[in-house]
């Protein structure tokens, strides 16, 4: 219904926006603590807070209205796109951006700014990207009888991707490990996901290659 339906996008959006800005207060505790002492408020983003709270909005919306068909695989295409558009901008941001990637002596290392050769660690995640989204799309026939897997395989492999690439960033806040924030909220939600995708890989049909 289009009740049905308006709660659902009301769900991804505010769980969308509540999440971008929370994981990003993970990731740099230390501005929110400036700000909190008189300092300017900055507000940044997380692309991987805005993932989990939309998931989590979406899902509390469905709980709500009662609508137990999965929804995300329509969404996976358009959420890969639009991920790799905002790492074009991210790159071409240079330093400012604050998503570069740690010094390299490698010879792909390219100067962003600072005179110091770096990691394209965005134009690594666009490469990651462009890969994973061609496989889920041309192997999207395997998992259409499993609704929400190929949403879940995306997600969990973005997770992974975000828990080991972002090693190649500065870390601006350590946390336990000298893992960053984000590192520590992909791994905790890598392990709470875990199960679900676990799940849903087991009710492929037999006759659907692995």
């Amino acid at each position: 219904t289009a009740s049905g339906s308006f709660a659902l996008v009301a769900g991804l959006l505010l769980g969308a926006g509540i999440g971008n800005k929370a994981v990003f207060a993970i990731e740099r505790p230390d501005l929110i603590a400036a700000w909190w002492a008189g300092g300017p408020l900055v507000l940044g983003q997380s692309i991987v807070g805005g993932l989990l709270g939309g998931l989590i909005g979406i899902e509390a919306a469905k709980a709500l209205t009662r609508q137990p068909a999965s929804t995300g695989d329509l969404m996976v295409t358009p959420i890969v796109l639009g991920l790799m558009l905002g790492r074009v901008g991210c790159f071409l941001a240079g330093l400012n951006d604050d998503t570069h990637g740690l010094p390299t002596t490698l010879p792909w290392g390219l100067d962003l700014g600072d005179g110091l050769p770096r990691h394209p660690s965005a134009l690594y995640e666009i490469a990651f990207l462009a890969l994973l989204g061609g496989l889920l799309h041309r192997h999207r026939a395997r998992w259409a009888a499993v609704p929400g897997l190929r949403f879940k395989l995306f997600l969990a492999a973005y997770l992974l991707w975000r828990l080991t690439g972002d090693t190649l960033k500065p870390v601006r806040v350590e946390y336990p490990g000298g893992l960053s924030g984000i590192q520590w909220v992909c791994a905790l939600a890598l392990l709470a996901y875990a199960p679900l995708l676990a799940r849903a890989w087991r009710q492929r049909p037999a006759s659907v290659p692995a």
